[in-house]
């Protein structure tokens, strides 16, 4: 273990996201912290235009590697990314983010006074103008109120603001390959760490952007693909660990979408709620959809 700045490597997975893996990559140059003690880490799963030559210009801006792969998803990517990576603290992100100036310096500060947890910050919706984007966000800020009501014992994590130790990354067998596709994969991760002993913080002030740009289409995809997900992660919970997934009360999704109302959101409230609506309705359909 380094003894003063931190060194971490960050990874992010990339799958035909031309202008966004450059955002990113862009963002990540801007960071506020000594370039010499974090190094970055480009998987990409098998884009149909090779992201090496988009990102070129910043080789000489940062410590930067591109690895490809076959598409593989997300969960394989990461987990070859961490197989390279060369820091004590693995940082994860996506494709579609672009992490605050002060992030890792956050995370040091976090890591520096609790060694030995994971940290998962706070993503922020970058296009509040999108009402999908701003749904989609609103019930990520929900989960967490509702998972990490105590924020030195989270429940729920999301992959593209996921930092932890190298080595309980390796202990904990990385994410579950098995999980082909975006959603499910970072509850799986959290409950094999939770199951290995392993503390998760959450810290709201380790902030990343998140640039979706959701249309209906894709919003209905996206929850659609967490369904699938769940469905999966539900068979793993049983399959695994010989425990049953409990279902949330109803009083869950009255809370849900009620929510919008009670944050102040730019955008109409009543859409905002039907759309939280319509998110569970692509959720089930998903869900069954594997069950049938």
């Amino acid at each position: 273990m380094r003894e003063n700045n931190l060194f971490f490597s960050i990874i992010v997975p990339t799958y035909n996201r031309p202008r966004q893996i450059v955002s990113c990559i862009e963002s990540l140059s801007r960071l506020n912290y000594p370039q010499a003690w974090f190094e970055v880490i480009v998987v990409d799963d098998g884009s149909r235009i090779p992201v090496q030559s988009l990102i070129a210009s910043f080789y000489d801006k940062m410590n930067l590697t591109v690895i490809t792969q076959k598409n593989a998803g997300p969960s394989m990517a990461r987990n070859a990314g961490a197989k390279y990576a060369k820091g004590d603290f693995l940082a994860f992100t996506d494709d579609d983010c672009m992490p605050a100036r002060d992030w890792l310096q956050k995370l040091s500060l976090r890591f520096k006074s609790s060694l030995g947890c994971s940290i998962v910050g706070r993503t922020v919706n970058a296009l509040e103008e999108n009402i999908f984007d701003t749904a989609s966000q609103t019930l990520l800020e929900y989960l967490h109120a509702y998972y990490n009501q105590n924020l030195e014992q989270a429940r729920f994590i999301t992959s593209n603001n996921l930092s932890l130790l190298a080595k309980e990354f390796e202990a904990v067998g990385g994410f579950d390959t098995d999980f082909s596709s975006a959603g499910g994969e970072d509850r799986e991760f959290c409950e094999h760490l939770r199951h290995h002993g392993y503390e998760i913080i959450y810290a709201p002030e380790v902030v990343v952007h998140h640039l979706h740009g959701l249309t209906f289409s894709s919003f209905w995809r996206q929850h659609f693909n967490y369904g699938c997900g769940a469905f999966l992660f539900r068979q793993k919970c049983f399959n695994n660990r010989r425990q049953r997934v409990r279902l949330e009360p109803l009083n869950f999704y009255l809370e849900l979408f009620l929510y919008p109302s009670a944050h102040n959101h730019k955008q109409s409230v009543l859409k905002l709620s039907v759309l939280l609506l319509i998110s569970q309705v692509a959720n089930t359909f998903g869900y069954l959809s594997k069950r049938i």
